[in-house]
């Protein structure tokens, strides 16, 4: 029989916790958009259309960061107080290669560490 593999992401526009369900305790691993609000005022200053440019090409690079870790996956679920989850399912949902995957949505908002590992550890453990 094979072993399930699960992941959970909080994650809102500018960070990505990502936690992968285990017996062992859950770590989180950290990935960081590089748009931050430093990035888009000093940006805004120069042009709108810049920052606009800008803040799409680092989001991108945000989300395949993202793609990269869940593709070794088979079970996940996306949650956050962000529409930024929904974004990177779309992106996902285009990609075939993502099809075997089961991936979820929950709206939650802002958590601990804690209160992210217990949402992740209940999430899974329902099933």
């Amino acid at each position: 029989m094979k072993i399930v593999k699960n992941l959970g992401i909080w994650m809102d526009h500018a960070n990505a916790h990502v936690m992968e369900f285990t017996t062992d305790p859950i770590e989180t691993t950290i990935i960081t958009s590089g748009f931050t609000h430093e990035a888009k005022e000093q940006t805004l200053g120069k042009s709108e259309n810049v920052m606009h440019n800008k803040e799409q090409h680092q989001q991108s690079e945000y989300y395949k960061k993202l793609i990269e870790t869940i593709k070794n996956y088979d079970d996940v679920v996306l949650f956050g107080p962000t529409n930024a989850k929904v974004e990177l399912l779309n992106v996902l949902r285009a990609n075939h290669n993502f099809e075997k995957i089961k991936i979820e949505v929950k709206q939650t908002d802002k958590m601990t560490e804690n209160q992210e590992h217990a949402f992740v550890r209940d999430h899974f453990s329902q099933r």
